[in-house]
């Protein structure tokens, strides 16, 4: 059975500058628009400081609980934005990506995603914010 949600990199396109998708086919059905999730805990807490690498497991973890919320997982994730406060931090979200995205994704084709960087997010302390799309079992 082919995924409800597949991963598409046309010949036509240039190739992709990092590990994500051109483009995503989802199969007719109810989509979520996953708000950016932030480096908190379950207290809203923020997590990390000025640890980037702690936000940004935190972030995905966050992603994660939302997802398995509704009943999801990354598999049915259609495309990613995400935010960062740092230029300087994009190689490092590249090489943090490289590492999860094969365990969550199971697999070398990922979602589109596009990044921004931005002045800030919500609160001074964070680094990272990831929003999503998804599509409903």
């Amino acid at each position: 059975m082919a995924r409800p949600v597949q991963y598409l990199n046309p010949d036509t396109a240039a190739p992709a500058q990092g590990l994500y998708s051109h483009a995503a086919r989802v199969e007719a059905g109810t989509l979520y628009f996953i708000a950016g999730q932030l480096a908190v805990d379950g207290d809203g807490a923020v997590v990390g400081g000025s640890d980037f690498d702690r936000q940004f497991h935190q972030v995905f973890d966050n992603l994660g609980a939302v997802l398995r919320g509704l009943g999801l997982d990354f598999a049915d994730v259609a495309k990613f934005t995400t935010y960062l406060v740092r230029a300087a931090d994009i190689e490092h979200f590249m090489r943090l990506r490289a590492k999860l995205f094969p365990g969550l994704f199971g697999g070398t084709l990922y979602p589109p995603n596009t990044l921004l960087i931005v002045d800030r997010l919500v609160k001074p302390e964070f680094l990272i914010e990831v929003e999503a799309v998804a599509r409903a079992r």
